[in-house]
């Protein structure tokens, strides 16, 4: 099959097309899927610069999501039969056990049936930034109606679902923008307040449109920065949660006297400790979100559905920061 390999770390050029053997069904619980879509998401480009989770993990192929068709099942495999069209996020941490390429081999139980209303491409859009989403506003921060929500780059991967499950249980959400562009784009997803960070001090925004008392819940996918402006954005007893280290030199006094609840969110964990209900609940997650988007409720964003052979050019597009929903590559 035809495969994006990495041999080292580096830049985008690290990725290349390569020809290598088809994956094979080692467990009866296994099945081979022919991989129409894999997402490309900004923890792809990490490992590629940084390196893989995993211990003797190069040569690697990278991606976590796909989307595609069973093609042959393990002799346990009960829920699945050959031609099912699933989607799923598994792999690509690691070893030669990744999405950018022709087939995958994964346990029947990391994945579920797609959404019948949406394409290939699509699907693999949406499984890690759906779990990053539902797990930060549900699992940490219990988001319920009548709340206000702040998230952080609302257009992004993760930002444009989370505004679309947030305004499911009825919250109102604030979110950040850089654009005019964005900022139309976000409002079509149901955002009730936007503000442009380029143009304004976001704390203060938010401090104005809850009349001094904060957003209850606040979600930042951007980085430490914007994770320590945030605390005086949140409101007393509120949640604060992040998908990413907010670093070491945190000054935590404020959060600290504000009583804030703060959490993290690496939808990862599952995979890199092995933790099969924790895997069970994301796949769950998957099935529920599937109803939401065949209802219209959730609708998923690609910003560029690129040949499989421009992988290092899906990289580029991410850390150049412009991206507007999501990327995937088509084998």
């Amino acid at each position: 099959m035809q495969a994006i390999v990495m041999r080292e770390t580096g830049g985008p050029e690290v990725l290349g097309l390569e020809l290598i053997s088809d994956p094979e069904i080692t467990s009866p619980t296994q099945i081979k899927v022919e991989i129409k879509a894999a997402g490309v998401n900004p923890i792809d480009t990490k490992l590629r610069s940084r390196g893989v989770f995993l211990p003797e993990g190069l040569p690697a192929i990278l991606g976590c999501d796909g989307a595609g068709v069973v093609v042959e099942a393990g002799r346990e495999v009960s829920a699945l039969r050959e031609g099912d069209e699933v989607w799923f996020c598994d792999g690509g941490l690691g070893g030669l056990r990744g999405n950018y390429a022709e087939y995958a081999v994964i346990e029947e139980s990391a994945c579920c049936r797609k959404p019948a209303s949406i394409d290939f491409a699509h699907a693999a859009a949406a499984p890690l930034v759906l779990i990053t989403a539902w797990e930060a506003l549900f699992g940490r921060a219990h988001l319920v109606e009548g709340q206000t929500l702040l998230i952080h780059a609302g257009a992004g991967g993760v930002g444009h679902v989370a505004i679309q499950l947030a305004k499911q249980v009825g919250a109102r959400v604030l979110t950040t923008v850089s654009s005019p562009q964005k900022a139309e784009f976000v409002r079509s997803l149901g955002a009730d307040e936007v503000i442009n960070y380029r143009e304004s001090d976001f704390a203060r925004e938010v401090l104005r449109l809850t009349e001094g008392a904060g957003a209850d819940v606040v979600i930042d996918t951007v980085g430490p920065e914007v994770f320590r402006e945030s605390i005086a954005a949140t409101a007393h007893y509120g949640d604060l949660v992040t998908l990413l280290d907010p670093g070491p030199e945190m000054d935590w006094k404020e959060a600290r006297t504000r009583n804030l609840r703060v959490g993290y969110t690496l939808m990862l964990t599952p995979m890199l400790r092995d933790l099969p209900q924790a895997r069970a609940d994301q796949v769950a997650i998957l099935s529920n979100c599937s109803e939401f988007i065949d209802s219209g409720s959730i609708k998923i964003s690609l910003s560029d559905s690129l040949p499989l052979s421009q992988a290092a050019a899906a990289h580029r597009l991410i850390e150049g920061g412009h991206t507007r929903g999501k990327i995937v590559l088509i084998p």
